[in-house]
């Protein structure tokens, strides 16, 4: 999952926390996690109405809305996070996804700049920004970006992955194998990058890779890759 919520926790004696912006934003996390969105928002609401100024809260409301696809409300949510905390890179990086599920790619990785300029050390951060070029067929420099996500988190399997459909468009199937590979490795459960390793395996003629990891995909829950299955395995 590419959104990050920042954990924030405080020691309160119990009254206390109860009534706190503390305890209504971990509520929500909580409550996020197991995807509960709009009572997560009930909760981050009023962390914020406690504390008007926890760009915490604002930044985990964000996530909350963007989740339910409501991105521009994700976006007002960051910007006040932003206006709130002016170096908080997980809401630049936030704020350019969903930039980013509007298609506003130029406007996101303006994000993703600021982000990694905060912290030149978040992975996420060159991922988020390898996605947008790659949406904007710039290949190369999405690979670029992808280098220094997996150059500052060797086991970021989504990097790995993302790099793989970047190699993979511009023809280099053998380069996103080898990606796959990684991926795989890193996570045996990943059922997109069995499908895909399939897929560059077909491009290069390995019909028998390339069905095994169909299979193997399907095993995982991938039901699309049964039907790939029927039309070019059997």
């Amino acid at each position: 999952m590419r959104n990050l919520i920042v954990l924030f926790f405080l020691i309160l004696p119990y009254g206390l926390y109860a009534q706190s912006t503390e305890y209504y934003n971990d509520r929500g996390i909580a409550k996020y996690k197991l995807q509960d969105y709009q009572g997560a928002l009930a909760d981050f609401n009023k962390a914020i109405e406690i504390d008007p100024l926890n760009s915490y809260a604002y930044n985990n409301r964000g996530i909350a809305k963007s989740d339910l696809q409501e991105y521009q409300g994700a976006i007002a949510d960051y910007n006040k996070a932003i206006e709130i905390d002016s170096i908080y890179s997980f809401a630049y990086n936030n704020r350019g996804i969903a930039k980013s599920n509007l298609k506003d790619y130029q406007g996101a990785i303006a994000d993703y700049n600021k982000a990694i300029e905060i912290d030149p050390q978040y992975s996420i951060a060159y991922d988020s920004r390898g996605n947008a070029k790659s949406d904007l067929r710039n290949y190369k420099e999405a690979i670029v970006d992808y280098n220094k996500a997996i150059e500052t988190d060797p086991l970021f399997c989504k990097a790995y992955y993302n790099r793989g459909i970047s190699k993979f468009n511009l023809k280099d199937y053998q380069g996103a194998i080898t990606d796959y590979d990684k991926a795989i490795e890193i996570n045996p459960l990943y059922t997109d990058a069995c499908y895909n390793r399939g897929i560059a395996k077909y491009k290069i003629n390995d019909l028998n890779g390339a069905c095994s990891d169909w299979i193997k995909a399907g095993e995982l829950g991938n039901y699309v890759a049964y039907d790939t299955i029927k039309k070019v395995c059997n």
